[in-house]
């Protein structure tokens, strides 16, 4: 309880609204009265909470000087969140503004300065990392062992509780500064 009022404090309102949606969609889950319809009620709710976590992974996360008013948020593999990840489009953080996109393009991860590796390419995480190595991007994934692959931060769920993890040395390595208030949270730095 402690992590989600340290995590909750500070947002804005679209985070609240995620956790009132969080709570809604747990709700609605016990409705569902097959065991797969509870399964997808679970990943929706999941999915929710994950792109309110990358919000503010990006707003707890300083790109150089010289970047650029636009933060493109890439989505790389197959999209779990739904149009819920469409929710942080246009968004305000830290003086730029988020821009969603969807790609299975490689050579589109240049353009992007945060990009979340759905688990479906996690077979392919060592080579997708290798195109964008020591460029100011801030990597996301949510794949047990992406963190020590060299992923910046790599969530997990456990106990139905998002927890995650940071790779430090990579964000630095890329030129990325992580505050120090996230790291705290993590529940462990590389």
């Amino acid at each position: 309880m402690h992590l989600f009022n340290q995590l909750i404090r500070p947002l804005n309102t679209f985070v609240k609204r995620s956790v009132v949606h969080f709570l809604c969609a747990v709700c609605v889950g016990y409705m569902f009265p097959s065991s797969q319809s509870a399964a997808f009620a679970d990943e929706l709710v999941e999915y929710k909470v994950k792109a309110a976590f990358i919000y503010n992974f990006i707003a707890f996360t300083q790109w150089p000087a010289d970047t650029g008013q636009t933060l493109n948020l890439c989505i790389y593999g197959k999209d779990y969140f739904g149009d819920e990840i469409d929710k942080l489009q246009n968004r305000p953080v830290n003086n730029h503004q988020i821009k969603v996109i969807r790609t299975d393009s490689i050579e589109q991860l240049q353009d992007c300065q945060a990009i979340f590796f759905s688990k479906s390419v996690r077979e392919k995480l060592p080579a997708l990392l290798d195109v964008i190595q020591n460029k100011p991007v801030l990597t996301l994934a949510d794949s047990p062992g992406a963190a020590t692959q060299g992923v910046a931060i790599n969530m997990a769920l456990s106990n139905e509780k998002i927890i995650f993890e940071i790779n430090l040395r990579e964000a630095r390595s890329s030129g990325l500064n992580i505050s120090a208030r996230l790291l705290n949270l993590a529940v462990k730095v590389y």
